[in-house]
């Protein structure tokens, strides 16, 4: 199958320069148009949490059991569960959502190959650009779960703590879920790059690592339940 070029490549590359001039403020109407979709398709939504993964995670898995399981538990406490709404970990969260009645939302990206939403998705939306996708991730959800994944994953993550760091977000619990995959990064934010003084000690703490999908859903509602000039502090309860 030929790769398809996408919405951002014709945004981003550079080898297109003789188009900026004359397309890339029409395509500003294109994002604007985005934007408005995503806010007035999840405006209702009242608590969510977003949980991340791989796509490559297979359904007889132990990782694709973990976020089913995550996905339910979260329905349960009564939040929404936003994915990137493709397959692997993504479908496995929505799956445990549905079918534990709770709400279930997919937010897609155009991708270079045809990936489309899973059929656990509730509401689902269909996104040309990054950029647009991501603010609604941060905007709708009050947390982030985050499994084992690739480099989307990592963005995700690390955009999270970004956000969270320099205050631009507050109340807002981050979780790694499997020691065992993230337990290297974890040693090696905690070791170089905090030894060698690129993060505060308390930018290492703004995660919870664990296995246990009980503490990762408890440690999101303390979160989200603790409010800014309660005397808690503006990130998460380490």
């Amino acid at each position: 199958m030929k790769a398809r070029i996408t919405a951002d490549q014709h945004l981003l590359d550079s080898n297109r320069r003789s188009e900026w001039k004359q397309k890339d403020a029409w395509r500003t109407l294109r994002i604007l148009s985005e934007f408005v979709d995503g806010f007035d398709t999840l405006s209702d939504i009242d608590r969510a949490v977003a949980v991340f993964g791989s796509a490559r995670t297979k359904p007889e898995t132990p990782g694709y059991a973990l976020a089913e399981e995550v996905g339910a538990a979260l329905a349960k406490e009564g939040f929404s569960v936003i994915t990137g709404g493709g397959p692997g970990v993504m479908e496995a969260a929505n799956k445990g959502a549905a079918e534990a009645g709770g709400e279930s939302i997919g937010l897609g990206i155009e991708l270079p190959f045809e990936q489309g939403l899973n059929g656990y998705v509730d509401i689902g939306l269909d996104f040309r650009y990054f950029f647009v996708r991501k603010t609604m991730f941060v905007k709708y959800a009050q947390a982030f779960i985050v499994l084992p994944g690739g480099f989307g994953t990592m963005d995700e993550l690390f955009e999270a703590l970004t956000l969270v760091q320099t205050k631009k977000v507050t109340q807002f619990p981050v979780v790694l879920l499997g020691t065992a995959y993230w337990g290297g990064l974890v040693d090696w934010l905690r070791g170089r790059m905090l030894e060698d003084g690129m993060v505060n000690p308390a930018d290492v703490e703004l995660m919870l690592v664990t296995d246990d999908v009980a503490e990762a859903v408890a440690h999101i509602v303390a979160g989200c339940n603790t409010k800014p000039g309660s005397g808690g502090d503006a990130a998460m309860p380490s």
